[in-house]
């Protein structure tokens, strides 16, 4: 059954609080080393658990919602994240705000793999939705440090991680008011599953992971790169402080134009086929990060937003992936599968990227970032063809044709 619009709208907005809350520290630290007479450097490892949990919690909040219900465990990450955030305003010392982060870390892996797979279930427009949700995600990314920032200036770092926290718990009481009866869980859970012969899932998992790993790599490492490489590569057209803030807004521009990449790519794979849309996609990475290793000025903006419109825009390829080859009944574990292989990915990105662009500079960075977006394409064409047709998975219940891969189990 596919999500009422309140629902869905929520589920929304569970993305956009999700990301908003792991970025709340990042801005916040600042304050907290001066209040408590500590190095930047000694603070920040402090979010270091935050985000491995994050990562890796993807998968057991996956299986925990498959085993108990999705509709509780989005509660259960409203309640959770947000009263996680108000510890961490009452934290004392290091000790207890590492610990309220890894909580927020914690409630916050939830999100990715239940919230996404119940927009997926039944969804007339799998691609669209996809889409739409990606938009809000972005949105958390890129007003957590403004309005974070603008609260820790008007009433310190504490009232940064209290009030977004005294505004997830209510959420959390809608939440269960606009979802009653969301994800028939009996039905989803009697999903019938359709088997496709053994090797052919073995190729499909292993070749998609590795574009997935590929993407979480390319992602992180792009987003990472982004100020230094344009406080390096556009001197030239700004100077002094005013500089910083014009090179800040195109930075800002950047990234909204690649979000709306997942809004054009998930629009469009409503109407093709799945591997050749990742094909496409994954087609002009490589070439484009090669183009962009020894550009400067506008040249370089304009490959850098062609860069991260292509690697956005693989995101919703991804999602509907697990989407069309997974029952409703395994969606949620496929999922938390699908975001440890990308969280994989991206965490050796920033080691890469430090490692590479003290050996050689950016061009050295965005050369390795090339074969890996090569490596993507290989994995792209090894896809095999199952389900390549386009269409939606069936609705929780129905019986699926015995031709369709839209059901297929992962592992089973």
């Amino acid at each position: 059954m596919a999500p009422t619009k309140p629902h869905a709208l929520l589920l929304n907005l569970a993305h956009l609080i999700d990301h908003f809350f792991l970025l709340i520290f990042p801005t916040a630290v600042l304050a907290i080393s001066r209040e408590w007479d500590m190095s930047f450097a000694a603070l920040l490892p402090l979010s270091i658990p935050m985000m491995a949990i994050f990562g890796l919690g993807a998968l057991p909040a996956g299986w925990m919602a498959d085993h108990w219900s999705r509709r509780g465990m989005i509660a259960v990450f409203f309640f959770g994240i947000g009263l996680s955030s108000i510890l961490a305003g009452f934290a004392q010392g290091p000790l207890t705000l590492g610990i309220a982060l890894a909580l927020i870390g914690c409630f916050a892996a939830i999100y990715h793999p239940v919230g996404i797979a119940m927009l997926s279930i039944g969804s007339p427009r799998l691609g669209w939705t996809l889409g739409v949700n990606g938009v809000w995600g972005n949105l958390g990314l890129g007003v957590a440090a403004l309005i974070t920032g603008l609260i820790v200036q008007a009433w310190g770092w504490r009232t940064a991680f209290i009030l977004p926290g005294l505004i997830a718990l209510p959420l959390g009481f809608v939440y269960l008011a606009c979802s009653r009866g969301a994800g028939n869980e009996k039905l989803v859970k009697k999903a019938p599953s359709v088997s496709i012969p053994p090797e052919i899932m073995k190729r499909l998992v292993v070749v998609f992971l590795v574009a997935v790993v590929c993407n979480g790599m390319l992602f992180n490492a792009t987003t990472v790169s982004m100020p230094k490489l344009f406080d390096e590569r556009l001197k030239s057209l700004f100077d002094g402080e005013a500089g910083l803030g014009a090179m800040g807004a195109i930075i800002a521009v950047v990234y909204l134009i690649a979000a709306m990449a997942q809004l054009l790519v998930g629009s469009l794979i409503d109407r093709i086929a799945l591997r050749t849309a990742l094909i496409g996609i994954v087609l002009l990475q490589a070439p484009l990060f090669l183009l962009a290793m020894h550009g400067s000025g506008w040249a370089l903006v304009a490959a850098a937003v062609a860069i991260m419109f292509f690697v956005f825009g693989q995101i919703p390829i991804n999602d509907a992936m697990v989407a069309r080859y997974t029952t409703d009944r395994w969606r949620a574990r496929a999922y938390g599968l699908r975001y440890v292989a990308s969280f994989l990915g991206s965490a050796g990105a920033v080691t890469v990227v430090s490692s590479l662009h003290t050996q050689g500079g950016f061009a050295q960075v965005f050369l390795v970032l090339s074969g890996i977006a090569f490596t993507a394409l290989i994995a792209a064409v090894l896809l095999p063809r199952v389900g390549d047709a386009v269409g939606v998975p069936a609705a929780a219940g129905a019986p699926a044709p015995a031709a369709s891969p839209s059901a297929v189990v992962p592992g089973k």
